[in-house]
């Protein structure tokens, strides 16, 4: 039997993920779409993606444009004959030109139990609702944002202290299983896809830094859920005396009951803070330009008795 002619496109780690599952399998795909090399890091260097740096461990073919609406690519891209492209958080709008180049159509390996949480953030997005489960689809792509008929779904059980770093390399490595053992199927075109109920649709927008700023308005349940959706990136945040204060980790407390933002407690023991429902105990801070802390820590080198912090306006 001929081996199937697949084209890979992704990016970031979790796309990385799929990539591996795929040549681990043998299938090793006939080429790889990824964004362009970006600048990283203090130096601003232009560092490749992770899928890149893997597709040239493995002797694959890559290829980065900037776009997918130029002629030349859609021509190239038409030239590799390929039977089915797999697409995991590429980053790129795939426009139909390009949807109908493969034999066997597109198959999208999104983060989520599709229709809930369509968009560039899912699993944030499942974290900061309290969601007790996602997982990932396999979707037939079609023209709109993750709109497409799913294939196969698979659930996981999301842990109570789950950061979303942590969520996240357990939906790859999901992602990478669910793709090799029915990329057979669909190469075949023996598992039938099922439409998405609309009424069901929720997006997931892309997350700013804005996003991750700690009201202390809100709850001390909400608070905990969007720390541990926005670790590792962009890092939940607060302000005082002018710095962005990065908190890692925080314990939820309901025995609080003061003005939002205000400083229960400082001291060896840590730090809580009063929020508009319960406290929240701050585990590990970081200081700008410093390693991260246990509350204790910060509390030894910054005065917070008798203070109150500030929600954005």
């Amino acid at each position: 039997m001929t081996s199937p002619r697949v084209l890979f496109a992704g990016t970031p780690e979790f796309a990385c993920a799929s990539l591996r599952a795929l040549v681990d399998a043998g299938t090793t795909p006939i080429a790889v779409l990824t964004q362009p090399d970006r600048p990283a890091g203090r130096g601003k260097r232009l560092t490749s993606s992770p899928v890149k740096e893997f597709a040239l461990q493995a002797g694959i073919d890559v290829i980065q444009p900037s776009t997918l609406k130029q002629a030349d690519i859609i021509s190239e891209i038409a030239a590799l004959s390929c039977d089915l492209m797999i697409v995991a958080a590429y980053g790129l709008i795939l426009p139909q030109d390009v949807l109908d180049l493969p034999a066997q159509g597109c198959v999208n390996v999104h983060a989520s139990l599709l229709p809930r949480w369509r968009g560039a953030a899912p699993i944030q997005a499942a974290i900061l609702n309290g969601d007790p489960e996602t997982g990932i689809s396999l979707m037939s792509m079609t023209a709109g944002l993750d709109c497409g008929p799913i294939y196969v779904k698979k659930a996981l059980l999301i842990g109570g202290d789950e950061t979303a770093g942590e969520l996240h390399d357990r939906l790859a490595k999901l992602g990478g299983r669910l793709l090799v053992e029915h990329l057979e199927a669909i190469l075949a075109g023996k598992l039938e896809s099922v439409e998405q109920d609309e009424s069901l649709a929720i997006y997931a927008p892309k997350i700013s830094k804005q996003d991750a700023v700690m009201d202390w308005r809100r709850s001390a349940q909400e608070l905990r859920r969007l720390v541990r959706a926005y670790n590792p990136v962009p890092g939940a945040w607060f302000e005082l005396d002018n710095q962005h204060i990065k908190c890692w980790q925080v314990s939820r407390l309901d025995d609080v009951y003061d003005e939002p933002g205000k400083v229960v407690s400082s001291g060896r023991r840590g730090i809580i803070v009063a929020c508009g429902e319960g406290g929240v105990f701050l585990e590990t801070l970081q200081r700008p330009g410093k390693r991260p802390v246990t509350g204790g820590e910060f509390s030894a080198a910054v005065d917070l008795a008798n203070r109150t912090l500030s929600s954005p306006e």
